[in-house]
């Protein structure tokens, strides 16, 4: 089983990268699904120019857009952490999703996904999150569960690298195993 994990966003320092990173170790320490491998992708290693229908019309699709879509293609889930950047996505991930949208408009090719957000305030990003999961079917995301994580500083210890926060260890656990039986069973048929 493959997994693919990555937060919506470029900041070298993302909270929201924390978030995602913490879900997948969750996944993978407590064996809710069988050998487990989770790879993190960096927004940061798909940078590219600012989509356009003139670059795409002049060079087409770039690689890096490509080789994004290639590693979603290769995995059996998808986790994403969304940041959220005045109410919305943030400027990296809308790109890439932009870009890797014009080779397949199904981006998420079908695979089942968690969604969750976080941000420094009350809200934890839950704009960005509601937005996210509203379009998941459009991009091909078989959504299984969504969560979002108020306040980040008070419910997450950094440099433990953990959710600190009881009931939100069990809300996201529990998102975490509906996400691990329905992949289980997609892919063991």
């Amino acid at each position: 089983m493959n997994l693919l994990a990555f937060a919506a966003s470029n900041s070298k320092h993302s909270i929201n990268k924390q978030l995602v990173t913490y879900a997948a170790q969750l996944i993978e320490e407590e064996g809710l699904l069988n050998e487990t491998t989770v790879q993190i992708l960096d927004l940061n290693d798909y940078e590219m120019p600012i989509y356009s229908i003139d670059r795409e019309t002049e060079g087409g699709v770039p690689v890096a857009a490509q080789n994004f879509l290639e590693e979603i293609r290769k995995s059996d889930g998808l986790l994403v952490s969304f940041a959220e950047h005045n109410g919305s996505y943030t400027a990296a991930y809308k790109n890439v999703f932009d870009w890797t949208s014009r080779i397949d408009a199904k981006v998420f090719q079908g695979k089942p996904v968690v969604m969750l957000a976080t941000s420094p305030g009350g809200r934890g990003g839950s704009t960005v999150l509601a937005t996210a999961v509203a379009a998941a079917p459009r991009a091909g995301g078989e959504l299984r569960g969504s969560l979002s994580i108020p306040s980040f500083s008070k419910n997450f210890d950094s440099e433990e690298g953990v959710l600190t926060h009881p009931e939100l260890v069990t809300a996201l656990r529990d998102v975490l195993t509906t996400f691990a039986d329905d992949t289980a069973r997609l892919s063991y048929g």
